[in-house]
């Protein structure tokens, strides 16, 4: 599957809403309802979400809706410190948002690359 057929939505509805959600789906396969690929990263609460998505964090996962780019572009894109960025992009990963993999420099060592994991992201968080 490639990220392009993937959705990514992000929701705080925590335990309640996780298993509203299966039997909605449940429901779909029971009756043969092909189902659309996608993600779902649930959060308990909205102070939750909050603590991950900052709006530095969306900035960052914005930048990279366009495709795979390095942690220098990035960090220099945002206008923001490389250590700084990098740590947020080890927490989106961590929250299955973001994929990172490490690619040849030519002449020397290799630099991280990120990637988003689908090209569309949906928040949906009731306070």
């Amino acid at each position: 599957m490639t990220r392009k057929h993937i959705a990514v939505r992000i929701m705080n509805d925590g335990i309640e809403g996780f298993f509203k959600r299966s039997r909605a789906r449940a429901k779909k396969m029971d009756r043969r309802v092909p189902l659309a690929p996608e993600i779902i990263i649930n959060f308990p609460d909205a102070p939750s979400l909050l603590r991950v998505l900052s709006y530095q964090r969306v900035k960052l996962l914005k930048a990279t809706k366009a495709g795979a780019r390095s942690l220098d572009a990035l960090a220099s894109g945002l206008k923001r410190n490389k250590s700084a960025v990098n740590r947020d992009i080890q927490l989106l990963e961590s929250c299955g948002l973001l994929r990172t993999h490490y690619e040849k420099n030519p002449g020397h060592g290799k630099y991280k690359v990120v990637e988003p994991v689908a090209q569309s992201y949906e928040l949906v968080a009731k306070i």
